[in-house]
């Protein structure tokens, strides 16, 4: 390794939830010891003042203002009830159903951005168990079809009787420095411009520290340490918890894989603000952690986003 591929001494990064993370703020009661208690749900269920959300193929509904379009159960037809939890008094539910109308429904994705922090949080734990209870229909140790328990918390297989809980799966996502810059890539499908920090899934018998070691360096070619903990998010697309690190680079040369990744560049401060200003590069939007990770190290807000 010559001197030229060393980074340099690096500046202080960004200390641990340094800045606010979409989807993180603890919004409603999750309430789990009323998840069996049948005789309560069928209580809320009859109250007007319970809030409902249909939720069918991702998507659910949302008014011309960006808000969830909550209705009481008598407006809210069939489907499995799952239970989200409480929130000043108030129940709330997601009910899952086949099929969503073409019109007036949207998915998570699209319009997170846009919806206040409650409906923000209800709707991650809403459309996390409708993606679970889509991708599990089948009990994975006999085939035997799944039944739903505990307000949709549990499925439970009704051959041999082995329970399913939701589970997340963790994917470290992190910002890359050395000294007064930053490293982003891109993926091969992204339009022009669009960049963003690197990502990927844990390892079996893998920490989170080496994930981030061992993706930078299979994405990218570049050698990591000082790996520091900035925060996390729950990301249900369909079921990911994103946490998020800074890196310090030791090597500064790129090798992208050209697999995952088509392209990565280093940017100082002033080349992000100047090319986000110009609509020239286009960085992830506010609500995911990506974000975060990149405005913690700027500084403050930038312009523009996906």
């Amino acid at each position: 390794m010559s001197s030229s591929d060393v980074a340099p001494s690096a500046e202080p990064l960004p200390a641990a939830w340094s800045v606010d993370i979409a989807l993180t703020a603890r919004i409603h009661d999750r309430a789990g010891v009323r998840r069996g208690d049948e005789a309560w749900l069928a209580r809320a269920w009859t109250d007007p003042a319970t809030r409902v959300v249909p939720i069918a193929e991702g998507r659910f509904p949302v008014r011309e203002d960006a808000s969830v379009a909550w209705v009481s159960p008598g407006q809210a037809g069939d489907g499995l009830r799952i239970f989200l939890g409480t929130r000043e008094g108030r129940a709330y539910f997601a009910l899952l159903q086949e099929s969503a109308p073409d019109e007036g429904w949207t998915a998570l994705r699209r319009v997170g951005p846009l919806l206040s922090q409650v409906d923000a949080g209800l709707m991650v734990h809403a459309v996390a168990l409708a993606e679970w209870h889509a991708a599990h229909r089948h009990c994975p140790r006999c085939g035997s079809r799944l039944a739903p328990e505990a307000a949709g918390h549990v499925l439970a297989c009704t051959g041999c009787g082995r329970q399913q809980f939701p589970r997340a799966d963790p994917a470290v996502i992190m910002l890359v420095t050395d000294g007064d810059r930053a490293l982003l890539g891109r993926q091969p499908s992204w339009p022009e411009g669009r960049y963003s920090t690197l990502a990927g899934f844990v390892d079996p018998g893998e920490s989170l520290e080496e994930a981030v070691a061992r993706e930078v360096a299979e994405e990218v070619g570049v050698q990591v340490a000082d790996v520091s903990y900035f925060g996390n998010q729950p990301w249900p697309f369909p079921s990911s918890l994103m946490v998020g690190f800074f890196a310090r680079a030791v090597t500064t040369e790129i090798c992208v894989d050209q697999d995952e990744i088509s392209d990565a560049r280093w940017f100082t401060r002033e080349q992000m603000r100047a090319e986000a200003e110009a609509g020239t590069l286009l960085l992830p939007g506010g609500i995911s952690i990506s974000r975060s990770l990149v405005e913690a190290w700027f500084g403050g807000p930038l312009p523009g986003h996906w």
